[in-house]
Order: structure tokens, then sequence, then C-alpha cells
């Protein structure tokens, strides 16, 4: 166990994850970030406000680039999904997409709050009426009802596979799949109803959903539709840890100015710790948190 056991885990690999991992590794601290940069907001834009770059710069450069320095100072980054996260006996478990389990003393999330859209006709008009983002807070209400999940990664196909404890019938739409052989063998064992080579062109209903026009022409009759696409966001992973979300939009979690949830241990940065949206305000949310996590797991460390 002493093999896999780090002194911070950090989740997302935007501005505010690398910059986390920079400080806590610069104080010795082992330091692992899980991430796909491809799927970072960040990843297609170009940032022109950002202090000490007179010209714009990529964000594909920045994330390269901050990669690169975390890694100098000997922080690990792997290009891989977080499923699920466990809490137990003051230790942080991740289990990866590929079905490795690593531990943590502490633990750093920081994947932004943003959760794609599919941008297709009725989706916008059924949200919270049958079309969900999250298969972790909603599957209760889809008990013996047929449902769809469209996605092509992790969060797709883990969110398929537990609905299949809810649902009557659970349909994957997918375009191709890109997801790890424990993943791919999970699925194949699985009774979701993989339906590839299309995507969703419509989502139909008066007040709530009732079907789903596919790009092939066929048409499936369904009571929800969860759009998964990318990676487990911060709702679901932290939904059974009990962590603290803003009242009014429950769609931040709760820090103090150390960037402190209400869970020991576990800190927000970036995006996900609330507004301003912005690439300066993750920095220095990701190097407190950083600073913070390495000090808090080098006392764990010494108790």
């Amino acid at each position: 166990m002493a093999e896999h056991l780090y002194d911070v885990a950090i989740i997302g690999c935007g501005p505010a994850g690398l910059q986390a991992a920079i400080h806590a590794a610069s104080k010795k601290a082992k330091v692992i970030v899980f991430g796909k940069p491809r799927n970072s907001g960040l990843y297609k834009a170009h940032i022109a406000n950002y202090c000490c770059y007179e010209k714009p710069i990529s964000g594909k450069k920045l994330l390269e680039e901050g990669r690169k320095q975390a890694e100098s100072f000997e922080a690990v980054c792997l290009e891989e999904d977080i499923i699920e996260i466990r809490n137990e006996d003051n230790l942080f478990s991740l289990i990866t997409e590929s079905g490795a389990t690593l531990t943590s003393r502490t633990l750093i999330l920081s994947m932004g709050v943003a959760r794609k859209k599919l941008r297709v006709k009725g989706e916008k008009k059924l949200v919270g009426r049958g079309v969900s983002y999250c298969v972790d807070c909603d599957a209760n209400f889809y008990k013996g009802l047929d449902v769809a999940v469209v996605g092509n990664e992790s969060a797709a196909v883990t969110g398929a596979v537990t609905l299949l404890s809810y649902a009557k019938t659970v349909y994957l739409i997918c375009r191709k799949l890109m997801i790890t052989d424990t993943l791919y063998e999970q699925l194949k064992q699985s009774q979701v109803k993989v339906i590839q080579d299309t995507w969703v062109k419509e989502i139909i209903g008066t007040n709530e959903v009732e079907s789903v026009l596919l790009k092939n022409g066929e048409i499936l009759k369904v009571h929800g539709i969860f759009v998964e696409l990318g990676a487990k966001g911060a709702l679901e992973l932290a939904a059974n840890l009990g962590v603290f979300f803003d009242q009014e939009t429950v769609s931040f979690i709760e820090t103090n100015k150390k960037q402190e949830t209400n869970i020991a241990g576990l800190y927000a940065a970036g995006d996900i710790a609330g507004q301003p949206l912005q690439i300066a305000k993750a920095v220095g949310e990701g190097c407190v948190a950083g600073i913070q996590a390495a000090e808090y797991a080098k006392k764990q460390a010494n108790s």
C-alpha cells in the first residue's frame, strides 16, 4: 500500500490543479494529478488577460507548460479519469477508469463546474424534466423506467452501469467508445444496451422526456436521458463524501480562505470553488490548496 500512498492527490489538470501540484510537490510532498488535458475547458481557448503574458497564449500551450513544470518537481500526472472516491480511515481512496486504486492523505478537487451540453433540440426545454447531467444525483427518480445515457467516455459507461440498479432498461448511445479495457469488459458483461456509431439528434417531449431521436433515424422511447460527456464531475464524485455545496445553486463547493471544505483533508480550487471563473483566480486558489494540502499531509504522516 505504501507504494501507492500519496500525500496529495489532485483531480483536474487545469490551471488550479497544476498550480496546486507545483506548490505541493515543491514542498516535497508526493503528488499525483488525474485528468485529460483535452477535456479541460481551457484546452481550445486563447487567453489574453492573464498576468505576465502580453500577447495571447493558447490554453493548450499553457496546460502543456504547466504539466512540464509540475513534473519537474516530481509530481506524477496520469491521463485517467477517477470514477469513484472513498473516504476511509482518514485516507482518500481513488478508483481510476482502468481499475487501479490509489490512496492519498489529502485530496484537491479542481475539475471545474461546466457540464457539457449536447446542444440539440429539446435539451434546454426539458432539463430537470427528464434531461439530467448527473447519474448519481438523479438515478433514483427512474426506478423501473427506460432511460438512455449519451457519451463516449468513462462517465457515460459508469453512469449506464450504475443505472442498471434502478432503471428497467438502459441504453448507451455513443459514436465511438474511448474507454479502458477494464471498463469495456465491465460494459460487455452488463445488461446495458449499447447503440454505437450514432448520436442524439433531438430530445422529444411536451412536458417531460418521451423519446430520443437518433441521427441514424432510430427513435428510443425513454423517460430520461443522462448527458455524460467526458469525466465525472465534482457533483458526482463528491456526492457520497458529504461535501457542502453552495445553497443557492448547488454548483460550487464551499471553501474557506485556506480552500478547505467541510471534510478534513479535502480541498477545492478553481471554478468548482465559485465565481469568478477566471484563470488568475484558479491559479491563486490552486497555490493555496497545494500548500495547505502538503502541510496537512505532513502532519498526518507524522502523527
